[in-house]
């Protein structure tokens, strides 16, 4: 079965598309780049929120020429499609201050702004907070940088793999006996960015619902990963323990883990006490489901080994199917692990509708070369007020006149500015 469901052919044209959604009225405003700042007001976009998103008129946001392109010579990225879905493009060099002049007015209809550079360059651009938010004190600022905007460290560029490194992650990532690898995502970038869609909500909430002003949000890359860790700090804090890499397994957490089948893989939770005594009974170890010593958690850790050595025994001589028939009739929790191929033909992924297939007219294809292009579908689901793709990732520049328009500049004003290389 494929999970690919068709949805409605995309919408290039943003005019005609109307904005709905839990944050419908919302005005978004963003100035970042690649995928931290972008990914957080993509999230905002995909819920209703007006996104205007400024980029240098000389080529763009650079992931516009990420990874896979359409067409492969000289296309646009297919990221560039969902990341900059719903978005209206609008082209401003920064640096020139007719330039600047038009994100402040743009600020000052903004309920919120995103940026994600490095710390202190809206300022020497005069479009620091201090100033946007004169004339907009409602003004909510998004601020996504490697290292927070304060600090020893604030100046030095950082990436999500650094943050990643910083926060923790990769020191906890993969096998004891070789270097950490990296997730095959920019996993630190897009924590970061949903940290900022949290702190952006938080801060629309304190302005409209308990009489405050605006304010900033200030969201450190390798902190909105060290958000992550867990328990990390409190056994180090207590215990002097530094919890090191495990390989597939969840440390202090037992059963869990990746156990091989005749024919693959497939990860294993059998963590809860219940589940565990389950796990066993379908394994044929009533001997350890019975077992007093193993009924919590504490007891199982130290006889890691004996377990996971059971399951891997009961396992070896079953196909993946085999495994997966025998424990999900015990209510284990059990799963292959998928490719993307996998995704696609899974009956769960189509259920949800979460692959939905678009007709995308890619900047830089020729007229009437689109392409069906499949996305992911808006996630989480929204029962009354769901999120919705209205438009996949546009031209270049393709709104700089309709929003420039809106702001009161004329056509004569407009192609000034385009042969100032402004917009």
């Amino acid at each position: 079965m494929s999970a690919a469901a068709a949805a409605p052919e995309s919408q290039s044209n943003a005019s005609a598309a109307k904005d709905t959604g839990p944050l419908a009225g919302v005005k978004v405003l963003e100035l970042g780049t690649l995928i931290a700042g972008p990914f957080a007001a993509r999230f905002l976009g995909e819920f209703g929120a007006e996104v205007i998103k400024i980029e240098d008129p000389k080529g763009g946001d650079p992931l516009r020429k990420w990874r896979k392109l359409y067409p492969e010579a000289g296309g646009t990225s297919l990221w560039w499609a969902v990341q900059a879905r719903n978005k209206k493009s609008v082209t401003v060099n920064l640096k020139a201050g007719e330039g600047q002049e038009i994100v402040r007015r743009l600020a000052k209809e903004a309920d919120i702004v995103i940026e994600n550079f490095r710390p202190g360059l809206l300022e020497k651009l005069g479009l620091g907070y201090d100033v946007l938010s004169k004339d907009n004190p409602g003004l909510v600022m998004v601020r996504l940088s490697g290292y927070g905007q304060t600090g020893p460290y604030r100046d030095r560029p950082g990436f999500g793999a650094i943050a990643e490194s910083m926060g923790g992650l990769r020191h906890i990532t993969g096998y004891p006996d070789l270097p950490p690898p990296r997730i095959g995502i920019s996993i630190g970038d897009s924590i970061a960015a949903l940290h900022g869609v949290i702190g952006a909500m938080m801060a629309l909430h304190h302005r409209n619902m308990n009489g405050g002003t605006g304010q900033i949000v200030d969201v450190a890359l390798y902190e909105a990963v060290f958000n992550m860790m867990e328990s990390v700090v409190p056994e180090y804090g207590v215990y002097g323990m530094v919890r090191e890499r495990t390989g597939a397994s969840l440390p202090g957490i037992v059963p869990s883990n990746t156990y091989p089948c005749r024919d693959g893989s497939i990860v294993i939770g059998g963590n809860s006490d219940p589940i565990f005594k389950r796990l066993m009974m379908a394994i044929d170890r009533a001997d350890l489901a019975n077992d007093p010593q193993l009924a919590h958690n504490d007891g199982r850790v130290p006889r890691t080994a004996q377990i996971d050595g059971a399951i891997a025994a009961w396992l070896s001589t079953r196909t993946i199917d085999e495994a997966l028939d025998v424990l999900n009739a015990a209510d284990v929790p059990v799963g292959r692990i998928y490719s993307v191929a996998d995704m696609f033909a899974d009956p769960q992924f189509a259920a949800r509708q979460m692959i939905q297939q678009f007709r995308w007219q890619a900047p830089g294809a020729k007229e009437g070369e689109g392409v069906d292009v499949a996305l992911p579908a808006v996630t989480p689901k929204l029962s009354a007020t769901p999120g919705e793709t209205r438009w996949l990732g546009p031209a270049l520049g393709e709104h700089t006149d309709e929003v420039l328009r809106t702001l009161g500049y004329d056509a004569d004003h407009i192609a000034r500015l385009r042969e100032q290389h402004i917009v």
